[in-house]
């Protein structure tokens, strides 16, 4: 039986790394072009080459979004790109429009090739024919059931599903969108949305006599497009019988934290579910991790079948439980103290909880002593990516996450 693989976004190399550090098994990035995230910074040719080689010297694989819909005067450049993709050794590209998938398969044949969740793949018939095509997987579109998903693995049983389990999504599930084209003349298929379906909309209706009657779903506007967030995370029993063999996290612009938050929370899930396939069942901690990073409220979207509730009307986004302290770049044993970067302002007194990939995750840490990068004691950490050493009794990695609960 197919391994679940972990796949994670990385908006920069910074995230990459943080993406694999906290256990995923591969990640998904995108070039300056052809990418539908160009707002998030994005890979040189240099660095996709440097990504390529970190992420395989950990034995993990690195896909490649090419998924804007392309028009001819891009196909001089996609056909070099796909080129250097396979001379670097991708481990495959995401590609959602025909023919760069044909110019793909022509210009650089080793090249393995995944569908994008833009090309909304709904049925098992069209899964069947990429995969005579040539494709070797799948991101299934959003708006399917568990179920469905069953069946189209039955029909096509070769073929690798990838599906998203958890983060933001589109009102148009998946993803073509004109919006954003209409309302700030940005082409969210080809990687420039502004996100409108997230601002805080009015609904008005002109009456007979000329006035405006104003919809509002309370005093501050209504959020009518404005999706929920996914999380499946109690679902990965449910996500494995159906067929889905990639576990997708979405995020190519969220930040450092997040992507440590979720992936870790995830990692945790799927080592618990290993333990105990037949039985298992989230356990809290893991729903309370989820929470303690900014999101929308939760839904399940389509996964279990129709949903009239996938709408989010209470606001744009929830703020986290947890507030992002620090970042750790090393660790002094003989003075027992962490070296961290400096996030978010913190004081001697506070208690910090601990985010790491290994034994010390959520232990936690009285800040007693604080000295700044001049070797001065100080009591008051505010200058953001200042670095400081704090006590600490645990000898953290590179990479790990110091943070501190709110108060409610």
């Amino acid at each position: 039986m197919e391994s679940i693989e972990l796949l994670a976004p990385a908006g920069n190399l910074t995230k990459l790394k943080t993406a694999l550090f906290f256990g995923a098994d591969a990640v998904y990035v995108g070039g300056k072009n052809f990418s539908l995230r160009s707002y998030a910074d994005n890979f040189s040719y240099e660095e996709l080459k440097e990504a390529v080689e970190y992420t395989h010297a950990l034995n993990k694989k690195i896909y490649v979004t090419v998924n804007i819909f392309a028009k001819n005067s891009d196909l001089i450049e996609a056909e070099e790109y796909f080129k250097y993709l396979e001379k670097i050794n991708v481990d495959a590209a995401i590609i959602t429009d025909t023919g760069l998938i044909a110019l793909a398969k022509e210009k650089a044949p080793n090249l393995a090739l995944h569908l994008s969740t833009q090309a909304n793949t709904l049925n098992k018939y069209t899964v069947k024919f990429w995969w005579q095509m040539g494709l070797k997987r799948v991101v299934l579109a959003r708006e399917l059931s568990l179920k469905e998903i069953k069946e189209i693995k039955d029909f096509a049983p070769e073929m690798e599903l990838e599906a998203f389990v958890h983060g933001a999504m589109c009102i148009s599930y998946s993803g073509r969108c004109l919006l954003s084209n209409y309302l700030a003349g940005r082409d969210s298929n080809r990687g420039e949305c502004v996100q409108a379906c997230r601002w805080n909309w009015e609904i008005r209706e002109k009456t007979k006599g000329g006035d405006f009657l104003t919809l509002e779903e309370d005093d501050r506007g209504s959020y009518i497009l404005n999706s929920k967030d996914l999380n499946m995370s109690e679902n990965i029993k449910d996500l494995k019988q159906a067929g889905i063999t990639s576990f997708k996290i979405e995020g190519r612009m969220k930040s450092e934290y997040y992507l440590a938050t979720v992936i870790n929370a995830y990692r945790c899930a799927l080592v618990e579910y290993n333990n105990d396939k037949e039985n298992f069942v989230l356990s809290e901690y893991i729903k309370e991790e989820l929470a303690k990073t900014a999101h929308r409220e939760f839904t399940k979207a389509y996964y279990l079948g129709d949903n009239k509730n996938t709408i989010n009307y209470k606001d744009s986004q929830a703020a986290g439980t947890a507030e992002f302290i620090a970042i750790v770049k090393g660790y002094d044993d003989n003075l027992k103290m962490v070296e961290v970067e400096m996030r978010n302002r913190f004081k001697t007194g506070d208690e910090l909880e601990i985010l790491s990939p290994d034994e010390f995750f959520n232990k936690k840490i009285t800040v007693q002593k604080i000295i700044n990068s001049r070797g001065e004691n100080i009591d008051d950490a505010k200058l953001v990516q200042e670095m400081l050493f704090i006590n600490c009794q645990y000898p953290l990695k590179q990479g790990s996450i110091l943070r501190k609960i709110k108060l409610q």
